[in-house]
């Protein structure tokens, strides 16, 4: 198996589609982020030059990659509006589920779609594709304290506050936790309720 050209599934939602970077196409973004190499024959386009002007979580998941390309499966998915064909946002994990099964994610919007609920749908598409994996069984997401809009994102998922960490770039973080039982449990009891309320 090739594991720089590997692609994951593609993860559908009402609105969205997150497209998964290959090993490959990620190590391009990030060192040759104008290299429109990477987009062709691909069902998206990026006007907004997510992770071309600045480069986010390349820094990091790069090397990672570089190191050990079985880590891909876990990293960057473009956010596409499927009305558009547009990338308006990414999102990944940190890494692989830890020794504990907990898996931290990381997204980030383009600021003219952002209030419009596309975090919210991209995070649970995202997380119901994790927890098919037995090996994550903790879902982590920190956040600055002065974020109130994904503080207010991630409660209504019902993640638990779990305290605080210091984050050598981004500075004071809360952390949130749910367990993989739990946030499916939550799901399915909120959409039994919303088909009710019909």
């Amino acid at each position: 198996m090739n594991y720089w050209t590997l692609e994951q599934e593609v993860i559908q939602t009402t609105r969205l589609e997150l497209h998964h970077i290959c090993a490959d196409d990620l190590i391009t973004l990030f060192e040759e982020p104008e290299n429109l190499v990477i987009y062709e024959g691909k069902p998206y386009s990026n006007p907004h030059r997510q992770l071309m002007d600045e480069s986010g979580p390349l820094a990091w998941r790069v090397p990672q990659v570089k190191e050990d390309p079985t880590l891909n499966k876990w990293f960057v998915r473009w956010i596409v509006l499927k009305e558009s064909r547009e990338i308006i946002g990414s999102t990944s994990f940190h890494g692989a589920p830890d020794s504990d099964g907990m898996i931290e994610v990381g997204l980030g919007i383009q600021e003219k779609f952002r209030n419009q609920g596309f975090a919210r749908e991209a995070l649970r598409g995202y997380w119901l594709w994790a927890i098919q994996f037995p090996e994550v069984k903790v879902l982590r997401y920190t956040v600055s304290p002065t974020n109130i809009p994904s503080i207010r994102v991630v409660s209504s998922f019902g993640f638990e506050y779990k305290g605080e960490q210091m984050d050598d770039i981004d500075g004071p973080e809360n952390i949130y936790e749910i367990s993989s039982e739990l946030f499916l449990e939550k799901l399915v009891h909120d959409d039994v309720g919303e088909e009710n309320s019909k």
